[in-house]
């Protein structure tokens, strides 16, 4: 089985190819719009360097977020033209499942932390009883504040994602509490590719007219967007 991963919820994003769940080829690329055009041909160069055709990948993996709101929207389209033009399968990827096996090996405890502006948080929990073990969600994704995760934790806990730098206010000064090095807080392709094999051996295929990003909240010029529809109906104050 032929696959084709990708990573896009994150500043830094990634495709990759698997061949019967092995990463053969993977490749990075900076986030943005500007960079987005480039996915394409990045795709076309990694299977062109291996002799594959586009209908030699069966199954596309996607981590579909919470993430970049831009990025996800990006994978999740091209993942549907994809498999409109060709036939292969889909396999949705939560992000912060991907983004967990970044964790140093001596981790039991994990909380992500992903930037969503407001002093608020893009949040999971992680824990696991020995690094033989796999990853259990003891929180899933949510909305919520570095502190309020801080509080629930055991410890020691490692904190692990783009939005370290961003909240470090609410770290308290406890050697309990670990933020893990910038290397490890971008999701990879080639991890994507690891799980979304496994999930594909047990069937997990989306509905392709139903596919959607993982969302914990709409956009921020969205939400922006009602406040002002509110406040010029008088239901509401002007948007902050």
């Amino acid at each position: 089985m032929r696959a084709l991963a990708l990573e896009t919820s994150g500043r830094t994003g990634s495709v990759a190819l698997a061949e019967d769940g092995i990463v053969v080829a993977e490749e990075t690329f900076a986030h943005g719009l500007q960079h987005a055009a480039g996915v394409i041909p990045m795709i076309d160069r990694l299977t062109r360097g291996r002799a594959w055709k586009p209908t030699d990948l069966g199954e596309l993996y996607v981590s579909a977020g919470p993430g970049s709101f831009t990025g996800l929207r990006i994978a999740v389209t091209l993942a549907k033209t994809f498999s409109l033009a060709t036939g292969a399968k889909v396999v949705s990827v939560p992000s912060v499942r991907v983004l967990v096996e970044n964790a140093p090996a001596s981790a039991r405890h994990v909380i992500l932390v992903l930037d969503a502006k407001r002093d608020q948080i893009f949040a999971a929990r992680f824990e696991r009883a020995s690094e033989a073990d796999a990853w259990t969600e003891a929180e899933p994704a949510r909305l919520d504040s570095l502190s309020a995760m801080l509080a629930r934790a055991p410890r020691p806990v490692y904190l692990l994602g783009e939005g370290c730098p961003y909240h470090r206010k609410f770290i308290p000064p406890d050697t309990d509490v670990m933020v893990t090095p910038e290397n490890t807080w971008t999701a990879r392709a080639s991890v994507v590719a690891t799980l979304g094999h496994a999930l594909a051996r047990v069937g997990a295929f989306v509905d392709i007219d139903r596919f959607t990003p993982i969302y914990l909240r709409k956009p921020e010029a969205e939400e922006k967007w009602e406040q002002s529809r509110a406040h010029l109906a008088g239901i509401v104050g002007p948007p902050k």
